[in-house]
């Protein structure tokens, strides 16, 4: 898993900042951010090391809305028959005042034999005892929402790296677009193409042999075909995508993410594509790509394109009557609005 993909350092906190794999036993351990799959990656690595050094360590979970006065104290205490602990308090940001006064007192002396993980969405809530615990350098490990695309490829990207696999860039677009937004299923998704596919490197044609019936159907399918003119195509696919029970608010998401892409490289002007990648917030294929799709569209066109995608997001928001109506009449737009 990549920095970038874990989340990044604010710049205030002077703690080590690790990845969910990079994570290492410690007195007290932050695992911070409200992306699940990178949170649990962690706190399963943790045990993972604790147990291979000592396969009797003793796991407790605590819920932090629930907590017992005293329970730390008592779970962070030498047993009697020696051997590792390791408490992982859960949802820290749902604490009551009892676990807030006793994981307070707590880092002032942390025990020395024991692993305590507390786990925090990020929220405001308790923010107050990441600080006290970043003031005595516990490592942290930031699992912030992976949302912007470039993010969820370079995450895929990881996925097919850490299970030494190879995958064309362009299958990993069609996997993305397949599975959606959510980073379990799309973890989930990775393992299981490593797992079906035995070929040297995977291809778009795999991944279309597994999950082709989710790939034909969904909105990115849907924008292609808009972007490319091809009206008929796009409508056939949406009507398709609706039928099957697709929400009018991530087609027009998928469509708004395919134009403004559009518009941003077309606004970026000329350059080295990897140079481009950061500034633009996009992977350097997806420039080339769009590069490509932007023959027969001209700044009138665009500009049309974006307009439509305004009002139709205000439309499947609650701003229109007719949802479907309204991203039918995106796609119609978007298609109209090519040369």
């Amino acid at each position: 898993m990549s920095k970038s993909a874990a989340g990044k350092s604010t710049g205030k906190a002077k703690n080590p900042i690790v990845t969910p794999d990079e994570v290492r036993p410690a007195p007290v351990l932050l695992v911070v951010g409200a992306e699940g799959v990178l949170a649990d990656r962690a706190v399963a690595n943790v045990l993972a090391a604790v147990r291979a050094a000592d396969p009797e360590t003793e796991v407790e979970r605590m819920e932090a809305a629930g907590y017992l006065s005293g329970k730390l104290s008592v779970a962070t205490s030498p047993s009697l028959f020696g051997g590792s602990k390791v408490v992982v308090l859960e949802n820290v940001e749902q604490a009551n005042e009892a676990l807030v006064t006793d994981v307070t007192a707590y880092l002032k002396d942390p025990a020395q034999e024991a692993c305590v993980v507390i786990r925090h969405s990020g929220a405001l809530r308790a923010r107050p005892l990441l600080e006290a615990a970043r003031a005595i350098n516990a490592p942290e490990v930031q699992c912030q929402p992976i949302t912007r695309d470039d993010e969820k490829v370079e995450f895929a990207a990881e996925e097919f790296r850490r299970g030494g696999r190879k995958i064309a860039p362009a299958a990993i677009r069609a996997l993305i677009d397949a599975v959606g937004n959510d980073l379990r299923e799309l973890a989930a998704a990775c393992s299981q193409l490593m797992s079906d596919d035995e070929t040297a490197r995977i291809d778009v044609d795999s991944v279309e042999r597994y999950f082709g019936g989710r790939v034909e159907v969904t909105g990115f399918k849907v924008a292609d075909a808009a972007v490319a003119g091809h009206a008929e195509e796009a409508l056939v696919l949406l009507r398709h995508a609706l039928a099957t029970g697709a929400d009018p608010v991530p087609l027009v998401a998928a469509v708004a993410m395919k134009v403004r892409g559009l518009a941003k490289v077309s606004a970026a002007g000329r350059g080295a594509s990897a140079s481009m990648a950061k500034s633009l917030g996009m992977a350097p294929w997806q420039i080339d790509k769009a590069r490509r799709e932007l023959n027969g569209w001209d700044e009138g066109g665009l500009a049309k394109a974006v307009m439509a995608l305004a009002e139709a997001d205000a439309a499947v928001k609650g701003g229109g009557r007719d949802p479907v109506y309204a991203v039918e009449r995106l796609v119609l737009t978007v298609a109209q609005s090519r040369r």
